[in-house]
């Protein structure tokens, strides 16, 4: 995990634009949103599946900036008054209360725009029908059919019951789109066939959701020097949650049966996978 993480940030600050390069505020603004904090969960899981079929280190590097850009654009816009007004991410001020909400914006803006320059760029695989098909996955996985998607049902529940059904098609598009780019984008840098893709979508599928539940398991019991962030915020917004609508007990079961079915979509790749099994113990035990 840490050798991948370190990875990871170095990639990330080698393409992200320096201070010093005109408008350094804005660019300046990137990095502080982008680097130095997070676990980098998703490029974690595209170097995991990629492992799975040897892929070349380079591209899994490439193909992990391009999510980990898409997740911190995201985050940024969330942070902003008109989405859920934060002002603490990653333990450190949120972006527009370091810089201004302006500055926010058109960082979060840069930053989903510099995912697709990364990710376009030539050579990144050697087949350019695989590497227009790795740019359509992460589209998808960003626009109204996934994430974006999600955060508009989000913000229309807020004050809602919504039935286990409702909260799992919110968090599949919110999260778990990502989720599952960043997976198939690790087998997309390999050799994965259709079979192959299958089984990794579903796991990538179970892992996301079990990603929101655990979320929301440690938003209503952890406090915000651990998170990072503000600590039951969703339930002082009465947002709907896991937590909210089947308690702790029951979420926690919930994310120990999706940790199972995790681990039986990978059964068939034996060995090969073990880095992934790793990651999903790692998500469902995290405390952080």
């Amino acid at each position: 995990m840490q050798a991948v993480q370190s990875r990871t940030e170095t990639a990330l600050d080698q393409r992200l634009p320096a201070r010093n390069i005109v408008p350094d505020k804005l660019h300046d603004a990137m990095r502080y949103a982008t680097l130095g904090g997070g676990k980098r969960v998703r490029p974690l899981l595209t170097h995991a599946a990629g492992c799975i079929f040897a892929a070349p280190a380079e591209a899994l590097d490439a193909a992990s900036c391009a999510v980990e850009l898409i997740h911190a654009y995201s985050l940024v816009h969330d942070d902003l008054p008109c989405m859920d007004d934060d002002s603490l991410r990653r333990g450190k001020p949120t972006v527009h209360i370091e810089f201004d909400e302006a500055t926010a914006m058109l960082a979060g803006d840069a930053l989903q725009s510099l995912a697709f320059q990364v990710i376009a760029a030539p050579g990144l695989v050697n087949d350019g029908a695989r590497q227009v098909a790795m740019i359509e996955l992460l589209a998808q996985a960003s626009g109204s059919r996934g994430m974006a998607g999600g955060q508009a049902f989000d913000l229309a529940s807020v004050g809602k019951q919504l039935t286990l059904a409702e909260l799992e098609f919110m968090h599949i598009h919110k999260t778990g789109a990502l989720i599952r780019a960043a997976v198939l984008l690790g087998a997309h840098c390999g050799n994965a066939d259709d079979a192959e893709f299958s089984r990794l979508s579903h796991y990538a599928n179970r892992v996301g959701l079990m990603f929101q539940v655990v979320d929301d398991i440690l938003d209503a019991e952890a406090d915000t020097a651990t998170l990072g962030k503000t600590a039951g915020k969703d339930e002082a917004n009465n947002k709907p949650t896991y937590v909210s609508l089947l308690g702790l007990s029951e979420a926690k079961a919930l994310a120990a049966d999706m940790r199972g079915e995790a681990h039986a979509a990978l059964a068939e790749f034996g060995q090969r996978a073990q880095r992934l099994h790793d990651l999903t113990d790692f998500i469902v035990a995290r405390t952080f």
